[in-house]
């Protein structure tokens, strides 16, 4: 399960895939589909203020969408890139931003996931096919907006 979440813990995007399937893979297909509705009139909000994700999310691809969308990230790079970077010496670059306090909001993510893991469907995944699992997913998302 892969998702997306505000600073609420409440999910935005949902995307279900194989176990083994790598975490980097998805970012872009996740965050293609948050849909923020607007209060007034006017089309949904699709770009968040700021991202915030963990050591498996650190590859240039992810970065150079970030970037492109004008969006501000927080996320470590891995040790071997550093290495790598380091090693190359002035022409390895620069290190990319990051910032401390903006990366310590990356636990609602974790908890938006145990929030969706206190329904035993979920937790346990009864469900055989994905699409079943997507929208027992789904549902529990729902009842985690209705609670907020």
């Amino acid at each position: 399960m892969h998702l997306a979440s505000d600073g609420l813990c409440r999910p935005l995007a949902l995307l279900v895939t194989p176990g083994q399937r790598a975490d980097c893979t998805q970012f872009i297909p996740v965050m293609d589909k948050i849909r923020v509705p607007r209060v007034g009139s006017g089309r949904p909000r699709r770009l968040p203020d700021s991202v915030s994700a963990d050591r498996a999310y650190s590859n240039s691809k992810i970065r150079a969408y970030l970037r492109r969308r004008g969006i501000s990230h927080a996320i470590p790079e891995k040790r071997d890139t550093i290495a790598a970077r380091e090693r190359r010496g002035s022409r390895g670059g620069r290190p990319p931003g990051f910032d401390t306090e903006r990366y310590a909001a990356r636990n609602t993510v974790e908890r938006a996931v145990n929030k969706l893991k206190q329904f035993r469907a979920v937790a346990t995944r009864y469900d055989k096919r994905a699409y079943v699992f997507l929208g027992t997913v789904t549902a529990a998302a729902i009842l985690i907006w209705l609670r907020s």
